[in-house]
């Protein structure tokens, strides 16, 4: 699993951005992606990468 942090999310709109801690390449995700409840902004996460119709998505991602 990667390690990063939530750059942003919209709770209304159901996405945002998390930063990877260590390439700082930055993954969408998507509110069916998480796995362990809300995420809000500067949230430290663990999560998993899927190629989805845009691109690179952050999944199974869950609070540490």
């Amino acid at each position: 699993m990667k390690t990063g942090t939530v750059k942003f999310f919209n709770e209304s709109k159901g996405y945002g951005f998390i930063t990877d801690d260590l390439s700082k390449e930055d993954f969408f995700v998507h509110v069916t992606g998480l796995s362990g409840g809300q995420i809000q902004q500067n949230d430290k996460v663990e999560f998993d990468t899927q190629e989805g119709k845009k691109g690179v998505n952050a999944v199974n991602v869950k609070k540490v």
